[in-house]
């Protein structure tokens, strides 16, 4: 899993860290990870699959031709 450093926080920024993760029974450093992880996971943001359905429903659908193969496929030889 990636690590982060933070260097030259203020005094103040992680006194307020610690009291906001004792408040909240954690670490401080689960503390982070949450706050983080709510800074880039926020309700509002982006859902790609959503707006390319919204999209597509706008312009009338899209059709995509499917070509395939007929003919079986043989299973793979690892001799």
């Amino acid at each position: 899993m990636p690590t982060v450093t933070v260097r030259n926080l203020p005094a103040e920024v992680h006194r307020a860290l610690r009291v906001r993760a004792a408040a909240h029974g954690r670490s401080t450093e689960a503390e982070i990870r949450d706050i983080l992880n709510q800074a880039v996971r926020s309700p509002g943001g982006l859902r790609l699959g959503t707006e390319l359905r919204r999209y597509a429903e706008q312009i009338g659908g899209v059709e995509l031709p499917l070509h395939r193969d007929p003919s079986p496929i043989e299973p793979a030889s690892f001799e």
